[in-house]
């Protein structure tokens, strides 16, 4: 059975070995996207003057879209106090992603920020795609995790000592051993020190990569319907006048400063048709998104909406399938145990990429050994036919 889980384990990691290493790879580059822009970004951050009112989504709206003519902004975020508001740009077809980074005191705009000319949208979509068509990527890296996941357990029945003697050499590196020696206990040692890490960041990231595996986990969970996000209509036959939907966006934006004096953020969508509704949420842990409120208006009589599902209602009301589903992201990164959990995922993801280059350098080891004790064995019996 252990020499059967062995090719499983050997076959399964050459065909998803590389996909794994370009994931994990990237996965360490984006564990301290934040930080990183933080120091590189200046933009990103404004000094509030004293006694100075944050202006209201309409006003943000008219700055931003005057740099991008003939496109419609589709939401505004607020930060802290400390930071520039963002008024977020983005389509399907044509495609595009755009972010006007503006003043909320004086409506200055500061930077236009394209997704095309990011290195970490650059680095993201290889984490997701493989820089590859959608379409094509994503199922690649969706099921080279699952691989991964399976490979882990299978690793942990190849490392698990027969012995107490044995067990010994599975929880350290012999360095002063041959190189060859060395790599292999790298990759025994870091896959067991590293196996459950590795096992909730695949797990995670499956949510994103399969359909089935995110319905099924919800339900399974707990969750009552679809795990889906989706934003409820508004009643057109309120309508009366000009459609001007911006109005109501920033008499919903009042109605939430008002309810959530002490925040972290508000985020606020604008419609662009008479059916979508206002979506908003509002969070209360910076750097997360898992602590937040959502709210849905309707953009005609400014009556909530009430959603079902994971990302609708209070943080506090969420029940444990709902709770699951909002950390999903968070836990993902690391970021649901702050700076630490970053550097645990990491250090994590940096083993993880290891892992598919030390087996192929053993799994090649092996194949030149083999093919050399062949080599000897026709040397000295030139008569026996080895096959």
């Amino acid at each position: 059975m252990k020499k059967l889980i062995g090719k499983l384990h050997l076959y399964l990691g050459l065909a998803s070995g590389i996909v794994v290493f370009v994931v994990a790879i990237t996965g360490c580059i984006l564990a301290f996207e934040q930080e990183i822009k933080s120091f590189t970004q200046p933009y990103m951050f404004v000094e509030p003057p004293a006694n100075a009112k944050v202006l209201p989504p309409s006003v943000l709206q008219a700055s931003a879209e005057k740099m991008l003519p003939g496109k419609k902004a589709n939401g505004v975020l607020y930060g802290v106090p400390t930071r520039n508001a963002e008024v977020g740009f983005y389509n399907a077809d044509p495609e595009y992603y755009y972010v006007v980074y503006v003043n909320p005191y004086t409506a200055e705009v500061k930077h236009v920020w394209n997704e095309e000319g990011d290195f970490f949208h650059f680095i993201l979509h290889g984490h997701y795609y493989l820089w590859l068509p959608p379409t094509i990527g994503q199922p690649v890296v969706a099921s080279a995790t699952l691989i991964f996941l399976v490979m882990l357990i299978s690793g942990l029945v190849l490392w698990w000592p027969k012995n107490k003697s044995a067990a010994k050499q599975r929880f350290s590196i012999k360095w002063d051993a041959a190189w060859r020696r060395k790599n292999y206990d790298l990759h025994n040692v870091f896959g067991f020190y590293v196996l459950s890490i590795g096992f909730l960041l695949g797990f995670t990231g499956l949510v994103w990569g399969f359909k089935w595996f995110s319905q099924g986990l919800y339900t399974a969970t707990g969750g009552k319907g679809s795990d889906e996000y989706y934003n409820p209509v508004s009643d057109s036959t309120l309508q009366t006048g000009v459609f001007k939907p911006i109005t109501a966006v920033d008499k919903a934006w009042n109605s939430l400063r008002a309810e959530y004096p002490v925040n972290e953020g508000i985020n606020i969508s604008i419609p662009h048709t008479k059916s979508e509704s206002i979506y908003s949420y509002v969070n209360f842990r910076a750097g997360t998104y898992y602590n937040v409120d959502y709210n849905y208006f309707d953009q005609y009589s400014l009556k909530k909406i009430k959603v079902n599902g994971p990302y609708a209602g209070r943080y506090k009301d969420a029940d444990f399938a709902n709770t699951l589903r909002r950390m999903n992201y968070d836990i993902h990164v690391g970021a649901i145990l702050g700076l630490p959990g970053k550097i645990i995922v990491f250090l994590a993801s940096l083993i993880c990429a290891s892992l598919p280059v030390t087996g192929t350098i053993i799994w090649w080891g092996r194949r030149k050994k083999s093919k050399k004790t062949k080599k000897n064995l026709r040397a000295l019996k030139p008569d026996l036919v080895i096959r």
